[in-house]
C-alpha cells in the first residue's frame, strides 16, 4: 500500500489578493473548498495545510484540516520556492508519523 500525503500551501503573504486563503466567498474561507475537496479521497493519507500564518492555520483547523506546524518565514518569502516549501512539510512529516511517504500532493 502506497503512503499519499497531500499539502495545501497557503502564504499569508499574497500580493494580489491581501490573505486571498481566507477570503470569503459564500459566507466561507475560499481555504475551506481546497480542504473539503482533498478530504473527499479516499487515496490521501494525511492531509495538511503549509502555512507561516497562525490565522490562516486556525481558519484551517476550524474547516478540518490539520496544521501541525507554522512554517518558517524563510519558505515563506515572494522569492520562495514551493518545492522547498513541500520538502520541509515531507520531512516534518515523516518525523511526526515514524514513516515514509511514496507520494506528495499538491
Amino acid at each position: 500500500m502506497k503512503k499519499i500525503l497531500a499539502v495545501t500551501l497557503a502564504r499569508g503573504g499574497s500580493k494580489k489578493i491581501k490573505n486571498k486563503n481566507i477570503v470569503l466567498i459564500n459566507n466561507k474561507p475560499l481555504i475551506y473548498y481546497t480542504i473539503k475537496e482533498a478530504k473527499k479521497s479516499k487515496y490521501i493519507d494525511d492531509y495538511i495545510i503549509s502555512t507561516d500564518s497562525k490565522k490562516i492555520a486556525k481558519i484551517s483547523e476550524k474547516c478540518g484540516a490539520e496544521v501541525p506546524f507554522i512554517r518558517p518565514k524563510y519558505l515563506s518569502k515572494d522569492k520562495s520556492k514551493s518545492v522547498d516549501a513541500l520538502i520541509h512539510a515531507l520531512k516534518f512529516m515523516e518525523n511526526l508519523k515514524g514513516y515514509k511517504y511514496d507520494f506528495v500532493i499538491e
